[in-house]
């Protein structure tokens, strides 16, 4: 969805029409619409009063007379003998002809004047039966259309959806940017030849024609913002942690280090099954950081074991590679098993292939790189 926001409606219209047109020439972007109704023709009944109070006739009558011609009324209940309930008697005008104005028009209400001379052939007493178009006259207009306003601000919405070639807003909205870039305020009333765009924030005035980025991408900033919000908080007590067991500010960090190399194996590994890093991805790849440290902690664990049996520091860090990456190879293992039940689901396809790639990057590379690290932070006290 697209914000738009300007001085006047009329430039508001014309810079959407403009974004129409780069939504549709973005390629997996489908069903552009905005919120802009089209001209939708009304009718008015204007009673002539001077007349229907001439004839005896009150605008009540009138407007009850058109109500009950083209929405019908409820005479009476029918009591059906095989019905359980009763069943609405409904009067009203066959479509053909409460469709139309000058059908409706050709319609009479009688007069409330009993002095005025009956019509011909009409029954003696009653009073006369006038058409309604001797005392209504049509009135041909245009519907008033929706406005919408977005914080005391008028806006215009453009809308989009996205398909085929693209599932993912991120992509389309990052290729649709570039065209976007290139409008000139200056032909929509604006004054500055920099067109902007927002994201996470809305304009603070519609002086300038601008645009922000709401709806599903919307979310996705708010959803990834918070994500890695969390995900900073969750690694500062996962530092402190392990500052309290291993006694050491450094340890933790070389512990840490090994997170990033999940990246290695989750982004190649979305590009060969051609899947797009989506939320669930970034939930994979936060939930395999948790697996990450437990085998960095794993090896850091035994190489100071060995170090405290006497154990010279190099051949430590050898030893804690090769003893513990059997239990690192199972744990890796059970979590692509694990993951494998999701990997073709369209939801959580990304969360799969995190955890699964990130897992196995995280073995092969963490397995070598974490000794070594250990090695060369300590190798002048330890060796």
């Amino acid at each position: 969805m697209a914000e738009l926001y300007g001085p006047t409606e009329e430039d508001r219209i014309r810079l959407a029409h403009r974004v129409i047109d780069i939504f549709k020439q973005t390629g997996g972007v489908v069903d552009v619409d905005w919120y802009i109704e089209a001209d939708q023709p009304k009718t008015r009944f204007v009673i002539d009063k001077e007349k229907a109070s001439l004839h005896g006739i009150s605008a009540e009558t009138i407007a009850q007379t058109l109500r009950i011609a083209v929405e019908g009324a409820s005479v009476d209940l029918v009591h059906m003998p095989r019905e359980k309930e009763d069943v609405d008697l409904v009067l009203e005008l066959p479509r053909t002809i409460r469709s139309s104005p000058e059908d409706l028009l050709a319609l009479r209400v009688r007069s409330g004047d009993a002095n005025a001379l009956p019509e011909p052939g009409a029954a003696a007493g009653l009073p006369p039966l006038i058409p309604l178009r001797e005392l209504v006259t049509v009135e041909r207009t245009i519907t008033d259309k929706s406005i919408h306003h977005k914080n005391l601000m008028p806006v215009t919405y453009v809308i989009g959806d996205v398909a085929g070639e693209v599932e993912s807003p991120v992509y389309a909205i990052l290729q649709m940017n570039k065209a976007l870039k290139q409008i000139d305020p200056r032909e929509f009333g604006g004054t500055t030849p920099t067109f902007k765009i927002y994201n996470a924030t809305q304009p603070d005035n519609d002086r300038q024609p601008t645009m922000k980025w709401d709806g599903e991408w919307h979310i996705t900033i708010e959803v990834f913002r918070d994500l890695g919000i969390a995900f900073g908080a969750v690694l500062i007590l996962i530092y402190v942690l392990m500052v309290g067991w291993f006694r050491s500010f450094l340890t933790p960090v070389i512990v840490m280090v090994a997170i990033p190399f999940s990246l290695v194996g989750i982004l190649p590994a979305h590009g060969a099954l051609n899947a797009f890093f989506t939320a669930t991805s970034m939930i994979g790849f936060m939930a395999g950081a948790g697996i990450v440290v437990r085998n960095s902690i794993i090896l850091v664990d035994f190489i100071e074991l060995r170090l405290a049996e006497g154990m010279p520091l190099a051949e430590a860090v050898v030893d804690a590679g090769a003893v513990r990456f059997r239990p690192m190879l199972l744990t890796a293992m059970a979590v692509v098993v694990g993951a494998g039940v999701i990997l073709f689901d369209p939801i959580f396809q990304g969360l799969a292939i995190s955890l699964m790639a990130g897992e196995i990057a995280s073995l092969l590379v963490s397995r070598m790189a974490v000794p070594v690290l250990y090695y060369m932070a300590y190798a002048k006290g330890k060796a």
